[in-house]
Parts: C-alpha cells; sequence; structure tokens
C-alpha cells in the first residue's frame, strides 16, 4: 500500500483523499442510474445533492472523529483539525450530516424524502465501501493484533504501525468493505420487494448498524468507552434502535411505495 501515489511538484497526491473522492463519486453515479430507471426525474437532482451532502458529509465525519475518537490528540493540536486529507473521518458524522443536508434539499426541491431516501441507500453503502479502500491505503481504520502470523503488517509511515508496529492486525476496514459490497447487493433486491416508503433506508441503517458493531470488535484503533463498548458500538446500538422504530412505525402508518414496484 502507497499512502502518496505520486506528487506534483512538492504537493502530494494522498491515495485517501483520492480514494475518498472515488467513493462519494462513486456513490453519485450509481444513484444517478438507480434513479433514472427509477423514471420519477429526481436523478436530474443528484449531482447538486451529491456534492452537497458531500460537503455536510466531510464536515460531520471530521468532527465526529475529532471531537467523538481522537479528542484527545486533537485538543493539542487543533490547527489540525481541517487536515482531512491526512486521513480521520468517522463514517457516523458523515452519514449524520450528509442526512440532514439530504433532508434539507429534498424538502427544498419537493421531493419525497422516504422515497428519495430508499432508492439512495444502495449507493451509499456502495460508497462507503469504495471510502475503505482508502482507510486501507492510509493506514488507519485498523485492526487489533492478531496474536498469529497472519493478518495485515502496515508500513512504518501509518498510523497503524505507530500504534503497534509490525505486528500482523486483522483486516477490519478491509471486511467491512467487502461486507458493504453484500449490502449493497441485498439492499437492491430488497428495493423491489413489497415495502412502505422509507423501510429500504431503515433496512440499510439498521444492517451497517450491525456490521459495524461487531467489526468494531477487531478494531485497535480507538479503545472502550462505556460497558465495554467503544464509541462507534454504541452510536450502531442508538443508530439500529431509532431505524427499527421507524420501520415498524411506517410497516403500521405509512404508505407503499408502489412506483418502485413497477
Amino acid at each position: 500500500m502507497h499512502q502518496y501515489l505520486f506528487h506534483i511538484g512538492s504537493f502530494p497526491i494522498r491515495a485517501y483523499g483520492l480514494l475518498f473522492m472515488l467513493g462519494i463519486i462513486s456513490s453519485g453515479l450509481a444513484a444517478y442510474y438507480i434513479m433514472k430507471k427509477d423514471g420519477r426525474r429526481w436523478h436530474e437532482h443528484i449531482f447538486d445533492f451529491t456534492l452537497y451532502c458531500g460537503l455536510a458529509g466531510i464536515v460531520g465525519g471530521r468532527l465526529w472523529d475529532v471531537f467523538f475518537f481522537d479528542w484527545a490528540y486533537y485538543h493539542d493540536h487543533l490547527s489540525e483539525i481541517p487536515y482531512i486529507w491526512q486521513g480521520g473521518m468517522a463514517i457516523q458524522g458523515g452519514l449524520l450530516f450528509g442526512a440532514v443536508a439530504g433532508v434539507i434539499y429534498t424538502k427544498v426541491h419537493h421531493i419525497d424524502t422516504w422515497a428519495f431516501g430508499d432508492l439512495l441507500a444502495p449507493a451509499i453503502i456502495l460508497g462507503q465501501s469504495v471510502g475503505r479502500m482508502a482507510n486501507l491505503m492510509n493506514g488507519d481504520a485498523f485492526g487489533c493484533p492478531t496474536g498469529e502470523n497472519f493478518g495485515i503488517v502496515y508500513p512504518d509511515t501509518t498510523l497503524a504501525y505507530r500504534t503497534y508496529g509490525d505486528q500482523p492486525l486483522w483486516p477490519a476496514e478491509v471486511w467491512e468493505g467487502q461486507i458493504d459490497i453484500l449490502l449493497f447487493v441485498f439492499l437492491l433486491f430488497y428495493s423491489v420487494l413489497p415495502h412502505k416508503k422509507g423501510q429500504v433506508f431503515c433496512v440499510y441503517v439498521m444492517l451497517y448498524a450491525i456490521e459495524r458493531f461487531f467489526l468494531e470488535f477487531l478494531r485497535g484503533d480507538y479503545i472502550s468507552l462505556l460497558a465495554g463498548f467503544k464509541s462507534a458500538q454504541w452510536t450502531s446500538i442508538i443508530a439500529f434502535t431509532a431505524a427499527f422504530v421507524i420501520f415498524l412505525f411506517l410497516q403500521f402508518k405509512g404508505t407503499t411505495d408502489e412506483k418502485a414496484l413497477q
């Protein structure tokens, strides 16, 4: 793996930044295709929508990582908070801020928020998968030591190496990216089954929360926070519970998205 792909003069082109942006672009292109096939002309909004939500997600992901995961470091290095090209983005904050921006966008443009979110869900998880490639290349979001002679040994320029040296680590970020692809396929399949508006998005949140909760047991970049669980696990518990309650509410009070089933 290489953190720096090449240089333009003295300016380094980092694999993390390039793959992170490719994740956003991949999500936007997938959403464009899905929505164009849907036929409600919402695909015409995707490029603006992706721009606004992508920027909100970057801000949210960075702030979440700084204040919930790495404040012990950043409270002594405040000037480095904007240095997103060095890595350090929390998907939870990115999804939360991006979702808020998305809701505002759909309301302003009089788009059915729940139906729009259902079409968007598979595209989001696809973008997350590409984002985990960025983490692998950057040597962050790494696993804890396997205690055996198998695992990923990171270069000495990475945070993973500075944390654990040359110990083999669990490939937590690799497995998350691979599971994300499986969730992408499942969400595409689930979206063509009878469902109420908003339930596909709820299923996305629930499945990712389960995935992240269990993978956190293999992560080695954060310490336990409360009752033996890490901050990302508590976030997953809250997200799963909220999505499950909303799913049940929509099942009894929501409306069927007939257009999605045509």
